[in-house]
């Protein structure tokens, strides 16, 4: 036997490098249960599959007047409720947005690559000026160069993606082929990552809509730090219908919405769910999904108040999430700053 034989035999692979996710939520105040079963619960899922960069988009929350000290609290308690949540900052990077300057300075790089008519054509502009016809500012308007920033400073593979972003990322995905067409290969351009079967919580008084807490009727939604006792409440007043019976169906928006709650809870088919409640009234159902919903938020509020009392450790962890976070950024904006010929 050779020695290159000796050597191919023993050689070992390299592992296959893991696909990298960028995902950040705003700092808006108490997450709903539809965030948690629609967004966060996957962020925990997809931490062993994926090299994950996670953040608090708390620059993307000042495009609407905020409190600065809300804004700072809203912030923090973000930050705790998705560690509690099952985000670990062992195995993910995980920060607030604004420790890392990058996001910024890539913001306005990318800025000069994005069509203003590009930008005019976004309908989440459209809605959030409608919203706040006092504060129509530039910062609403280029906010999907920011989100474009934030994806592609981290040169990620996959971005996960609800209804409401799907037209941010093609954006995300012309800003960065545009780049690459001029310069050369520069960013990675990221592909959509769509949860199969991932949770639709909708409104629980009006199920046409989706779960939110900016609902002016505070029975509509479900909040992550909600007691026990308020999310029993309000599963008991959610809208059902006249049928008295148990099945996913159309025309039957109210109880669908709680069925897929229900599974989403449990684990559970609709099919099982029919036969689990064949012959029961609804009131035994809302029962049901309230205590379904109860024993999965609980866990996650014993240890959001046990984060939140310690506010030094929350600093530490984002400081040495915002620290890895640094080392990647600071690769992308070099090389970006060389190749449009900024001195640096």
């Amino acid at each position: 036997m050779t020695n290159t034989e000796v050597n191919n035999q023993g050689a070992q692979e390299a592992p296959a490098r893991k696909k990298r996710i960028f995902s950040a939520i705003q700092p808006s105040g108490q997450m709903t249960l539809g965030n948690y079963l629609g967004a966060i619960r996957n962020w925990v899922e997809m931490q062993d599959e994926f090299d994950c960069v996670y953040a608090t988009a708390n620059l993307h929350a000042i495009t609407v007047r905020q409190d600065p000290k809300k804004l700072k609290e809203n912030t923090l308690n973000l930050f705790a409720l998705l560690i509690a949540s099952g985000v670990d900052p062992e195995k993910s990077i995980f920060f607030h947005q604004s420790q890392v300057a990058a996001h910024a300075e890539l913001a306005w790089v990318l800025g000069t690559f994005t069509q203003f008519g590009e930008l005019s054509r976004m309908t989440q502009f459209k809605d959030k000026s409608a919203r706040h016809a006092d504060n129509i500012n530039a910062g609403l308007f280029t906010y999907p160069s920011l989100m474009a920033a934030d994806i592609l400073l981290y040169q990620a593979d996959l971005v996960p993606v609800g209804e409401d972003q799907k037209q941010h990322l093609e954006l995300t995905r012309d800003i960065a082929e545009r780049f690459n067409g001029i310069y050369g290969k520069t960013f990675v351009v990221p592909e959509p990552y769509i949860k199969k079967n991932a949770a639709r919580v909708r409104n629980l008084l009006d199920p046409s809509k989706k779960m939110s807490k900016s609902d002016q009727n505070t029975k509509s939604y479900i909040l992550m730090v909600d007691e026990p006792a308020t999310i029993m409440k309000k599963f008991r007043s959610a809208v059902t219908d006249s049928e008295a019976c148990v099945r996913y169906a159309e025309g039957k928006d109210g109880i669908n919405n709680l069925m897929e709650i229900y599974s989403a809870c449990t684990g559970k088919s609709y099919e099982q769910i029919e036969d689990e409640f064949r012959g029961k009234g609804y009131g035994d159902f809302k029962n049901a999904v309230g205590e379904a919903v109860v024993a999965v938020l609980e866990p996650i509020q014993i240890r959001y108040k046990e984060l939140i009392s310690d506010k030094k450790y929350l600093d530490e962890l984002a400081r040495n999430g915002a620290a890895s976070a640094e080392r990647l950024a600071k690769r992308t904006i070099e090389k970006v700053y060389k190749k449009v010929g900024l001195v640096r």
